[in-house]
């Protein structure tokens, strides 16, 4: 029996890592998945040990409150199984300020790492590369860019190509005429703290929009991770809007694809939206501290993935002082009356897909593992 232990944090991570154990376990009846993760994994799983998702936070300073808790997940959690239940391969997904450490255990306990989804190393802090060279035995790459910066560096690396296009559906690059009645999205995050932030932003925005729009419908995507009573504890039981405003739960991308702007905290649903051709404007706020650290620590002249990829303001951004209602609103209005260049951002958008690798990346990391395995 092969064991291949995976670790992962936040929810997209522990997605896209279930993939990748789902097909290991495809290929081979002799592969055993332990995990530590979140609901993805631990359906697929043999072994799940702990949830780690539910621990995720964002920024510089909010993990230290969580700090207790991860000591006790690394030290009480990983090191024992480590030792007790040996991995012929260890899975670091993402999430790199605690799998920094999930590698360095690793690696001392003699389990070959292979490190999945790339931390964002070449955006703002890039000495972090020099911990994934002392204790990571490969990096298994979801963007092509990538390739570049490790080489660089001389850590070994492969692309196998982003895991969204596996699970976001192929959307033909035909016209998306817009509607008299346009819907709005509103895609506030999927942490709390995030959608604390973001959602009173966008619903002051509708209100604007809907005052010059009457027609406009707008449509909240819920995080599969926070109850409905959260949001209704956001929204406001016995509220009353001057706009229809549904809240949905969308695993398949149907909802989203039937929308003509989306309003979207930074994040992997910047890369959705522009898989799926959506237009969408970009905000994030942040406390002012973790602002202005990660100002200086940045690297790279935009946060939303697909100005990164295009290498140019695509989409807008707003961010921090920025990230006002009445900007949002503002842009949001201006594609309305500009159906014509509404519809050359979603061509762009959609020709992100050619450049990420085509489908397959869950089976070639899958045969990426195998491979180092076979060849120890």
């Amino acid at each position: 029996m092969t064991r291949i232990f995976f670790v992962a944090g936040d929810l997209s991570g522990d997605l896209h890592a279930a993939r990748v154990a789902a097909c290991l376990k495809a290929k081979s009846p002799r592969i055993e998945i332990m995990a530590l993760g979140g609901p993805s994994l631990k359906r697929v799983a043999d072994r799940f040990l702990a949830n780690l998702v539910d621990e995720s936070v964002v920024g510089f300073w909010e993990p230290l409150k969580k700090l207790p808790r991860f000591w006790r997940l690394l030290n009480g959690v990983i090191k024992p199984a480590l030792k007790e239940l040996p991995s012929e391969v260890v899975v670091p997904v993402d999430f790199f300020g605690f799998n920094r450490f999930t590698a360095k255990a690793a690696r001392k306990a003699g389990s070959r790492v292979l490190y999945f989804i790339s931390p964002q190393v070449w955006a703002s802090r890039p000495w972090r590369a020099d911990v994934l060279k002392r204790f990571v035995d490969q990096v298994l790459l979801i963007f092509p860019f990538e390739k570049a910066f490790y080489e660089k560096r001389r850590i070994p690396s492969v692309f196998v190509g982003h895991p969204l296009l596996d699970v976001v559906p192929n959307v033909p690059e035909e016209e998306h005429p817009l509607r008299v009645e346009p819907v709005v999205g509103l895609l506030p995050g999927s942490r709390e703290g995030e959608v604390r932030r973001h959602l009173p932003l966008f619903l002051r925005a509708a209100d604007m929009i809907s005052e010059q729009k009457p027609g406009a419908r707008f449509m909240l995507f819920a995080a599969p991770s926070l109850s409905n009573d959260f949001y209704d504890g956001l929204l406001g039981r016995n509220v009353r809007r001057p706009y229809l405003l549904e809240i949905v739960r969308d695993e398949d991308y149907k909802w989203r694809s039937e929308i003509d702007i989306a309003l979207t905290c930074s994040g992997t649903a910047t890369l959705e939206n522009a898989l799926l051709g959506l237009p969408m404007i970009v905000v994030y706020k942040m406390s002012w501290l973790t602002y202005t650290l990660a100002r200086t620590l940045a690297n790279v002249p935009h946060i939303a993935m697909p100005n990164l990829l295009t290498g140019k303001r695509l989409v807008p951004e707003l961010i921090q002082e920025e990230a006002r209602p009445e900007n949002i609103a503002k842009i949001c209005l201006e594609w309305f009356s500009d159906p014509k260049g509404l519809q050359e951002v979603r061509r762009e958008l959609l020709q992100l897909r050619h450049e990420l690798g085509g489908p397959g990346a869950a089976e070639r990391a899958a045969d990426e593992i195998l491979r180092q395995i076979q060849e120890r």
